[in-house]
């Protein structure tokens, strides 16, 4: 009786610490749906499914902004920095949504919800970023006027799932999509923020021939005094400041 309580237990806290956090599970673009990488169960099949997001180590965050964890999560592959290329990608066309399905969030984790792209030099499947600069802002949600944050309130409210606009102008070609939710419940000093990025890689098709000509680099966009990196998401009743560049509006 007593090694089936402790079972229990054992069990009840791997679920608690299973479900603390959350990443990207699904995505939907137009009838077509894609299953996320999934932390918890992709390591264990042989051969391991094929994704078109980024793999990540588990549903936890990232709190140093200096580390290259922070681009897409942190994930190495055979000692390399960074997040390794995911084995297939998405197609889409610009001007279409994308719909992202989170796993449950907790409520406590208050906080935006920040989208970038980033062009492919080459085959997506076999190309990281490093440090260089080539990130830019294609969406954001912050805290609205009358105190709802994107993550919970509104995430909530649209049954998890965060849906965004692929520009319609945007170049074609193969792009990461780099989607994440900063966590502020505990970001009053630093480190304190919780970055949770997910990397997703896709093929933009169309005619469009717009590409930004600012970038920013992962790590390097955000730093510990960048604008709400350090906020008492509490006490603090004003705009909150979306950490990060503004959103490029040159492919609307």
């Amino acid at each position: 009786m007593i090694k089936v309580s402790l079972f229990t237990a054992l069990l009840s806290a791997l679920v608690v610490t299973v479900r603390g956090h959350g990443y990207v599970q699904d995505i939907v673009s137009g009838s077509t749906h894609y299953t996320g990488y999934l932390p918890y169960q992709d390591p264990y099949y042989n051969p391991p499914p094929q994704r078109i997001v980024r793999k990540i180590p588990g549903n936890g965050p990232v709190t140093d902004l200096t580390l290259i964890d922070i681009q897409c999560n942190g994930y190495t592959d055979g000692g390399a920095p960074g997040s390794a290329p995911a084995a297939i990608y998405a197609t889409v066309a610009a001007g279409s949504q994308l719909k992202l399905n989170w796993t449950a969030w907790p409520d406590s984790h208050m906080g935006p919800m920040i989208t970038y792209m980033a062009r492919a030099p080459s085959d997506i499947t076999k190309w990281s970023p490093g440090n260089a600069a080539v990130w830019f802002k294609v969406a954001e949600s912050g805290k609205t006027s009358d105190g709802k944050w994107a993550a919970t309130d509104l995430l909530t409210a649209s049954n998890s799932i965060y849906t965004f606009t692929i520009p319609p102008k945007l170049k074609a070609g193969q792009y990461i999509v780099r989607h994440e939710i900063i966590a502020l419940h505990a970001a009053y000093t630093y480190p304190g923020a919780q970055f949770y990025p997910s990397c997703i890689q896709i093929q933009v098709t169309g005619s469009g021939t717009a590409l930004p000509t600012s970038f920013v680099s992962f790590p390097g966009a955000y730093t510990p005094t960048t604008p709400g990196i350090v906020y008492d998401a509490y006490t603090n009743t004003s705009a909150y400041p979306i950490p990060g560049p503004a959103v490029w509006t040159g492919g609307n």
